[in-house]
């Protein structure tokens, strides 16, 4: 997904970059060993730090989160989150035809069941136009039986960021779209060499508009530079944080709010200083 102004004449003013990062690793191949990393920028037995939005709420951010995940809802139960790390707004609902292919039997209410879910945040991005705020849309599509499913949200998801877009309401934002590990294959590839890399490989996508950040002196040339680097959940939660403290990202070291295990992306990211003993899980998994 690229805006361009000189290329799309109905927005000439608006420009939008896309950054695709296929050197992202994940540390496991299931979702509770990866989410902590995301969103705490620590290990799961290791949750001494905040959440992300402790911090987010501390800027003057409104946060919100939305859910077909009624499976394991680890927002809100399996960290046990404090009060101040709650989200302001929370919506989840449970596909009630969980694990069918075909688009038509996953309806709820007259809709495919993720329409429900991208409605909600759209009225909450729409409630707070004028307001800085962060939300978290998460989807459990990709578990259903079969890989069929996951072209259904290809219109969704468009449709979803061009409204927003096409309303002014996505200037000076930046859109993370990534998985937290790889697709797992089906039957017989569980039985191949390769599918042990596949599970490791997750999706990440940053979209980001000129005017987020301005005081990002040469942001653009990190960015491209970095689509190569080997890079970590802890990375994306750095990545978060920069955008959240601006200027003030590399002072936050010191009080524990940035991962001294990763970078943001917006800086130059030197693969060769990661430490064995931290990413030994990983090693026999990475392909560069």
């Amino acid at each position: 997904m690229l805006y361009k102004g000189n290329n799309n004449p109905n927005f000439p003013s608006e420009n939008f970059h896309s950054f695709q990062f296929f050197k992202y690793h994940s540390f496991v191949s299931y979702t509770p060993g990866n989410y902590p990393r995301l969103f705490y920028g620590s290990k799961v037995n290791n949750l001494k730090k905040k959440y992300i939005t402790t911090y987010l709420k501390r800027n003057g951010y409104i946060t919100a989160y939305s859910s077909d995940n009624c499976f394991y809802d680890f927002v809100r139960s399996l960290y046990n989150f404090t009060s101040n790390d709650i989200f302001d707004h929370h919506y989840a609902i449970c596909n009630p035809n969980f694990r069918p292919i075909k688009k038509e039997v996953n309806c709820f209410h007259g809709k495919f069941y993720l329409e429900h879910i991208f409605e909600y945040m759209e009225q909450f991005w729409r409630k707070y136009k004028n307001n800085r705020k962060f939300s978290l849309l998460l989807t459990n599509i990709t578990h259903d039986s079969g890989s069929e499913i996951l072209k259904y949200m290809d219109d969704t998801l468009l449709e979803y960021l061009n409204k927003l877009f096409k309303d002014n309401l996505l200037k000076d934002t930046s859109i993370f779209l990534l998985s937290d590990h790889g697709i797992g294959l089906p039957s017989i590839y569980y039985l191949m060499d390769f599918y042990q890399y596949e599970k490791r490989l997750p999706m990440f996508f940053l979209i980001v508009n000129d005017r987020i950040n301005q005081t990002y002196e040469s942001q653009y040339k990190y960015l491209h530079q970095n689509q190569q680097s080997f890079i970590t959940a802890y990375d994306i939660y750095n990545t978060m944080i920069h955008i959240i403290y601006g200027d003030k990202f590399d002072t936050n070291i010191t009080n524990g709010i940035k991962s001294i295990n990763g970078e943001s992306i917006f800086n130059k990211i030197n693969s060769k200083i990661r430490s064995p003993k931290l990413y030994k899980d990983m090693y026999e998994h990475i392909c560069v």
